[in-house]
């Protein structure tokens, strides 16, 4: 059995960068910045390291992001890892690794929702439910 799962708390880097693929598909495109703290051994400092990992959502997911998230958001998200190759304009190849947003929750604030990849939208007072289909 394999399993390929990633959850993350963290805080957007930028704004989401949202776009209609010519098959009518939404995709939205961010970084998460993800904070490490721990305590140096031999100095007894406090350290904290920040690591920033790429998110791509597909569809309703894409449209609720780029509709309620900006900049500074905090969210908890959970999806899978995705390597990707492509030819940049000098014929280099280039790699990358991403996560592929399934769930998301945001947190910190009174608008806050919680996104399940083939669930709803739940709002803290009022109850919005949203369809949300795979579609990738």
């Amino acid at each position: 059995m394999d399993l390929n799962k990633v959850s993350l708390i963290g805080n957007l880097a930028n704004d989401p960068e949202s776009r209609t693929l010519p098959s009518g598909q939404q995709v939205a495109l961010f970084s998460l910045a993800t904070n490490y703290t721990w305590r140096d051994v031999k100095t007894k400092e406090k350290k904290e390291r920040a690591d920033f990992h790429k998110i791509v959502a597909w569809g309703k997911l894409a449209e609720i992001i780029a509709t309620y998230l900006k900049k500074g958001s905090k969210i908890f998200l959970e999806g899978r890892l995705q390597n990707r190759t492509w030819e940049d304009k000098n014929k280099n190849k280039r790699y990358t690794t991403e996560v592929v947003a399934s769930d998301l929750i945001m947190l910190g604030g009174k608008n806050r929702k919680e996104v399940k990849g083939d669930e709803t939208a739940k709002e803290d007072v009022d109850v919005e439910e949203i369809q949300i289909e795979e579609e990738n």
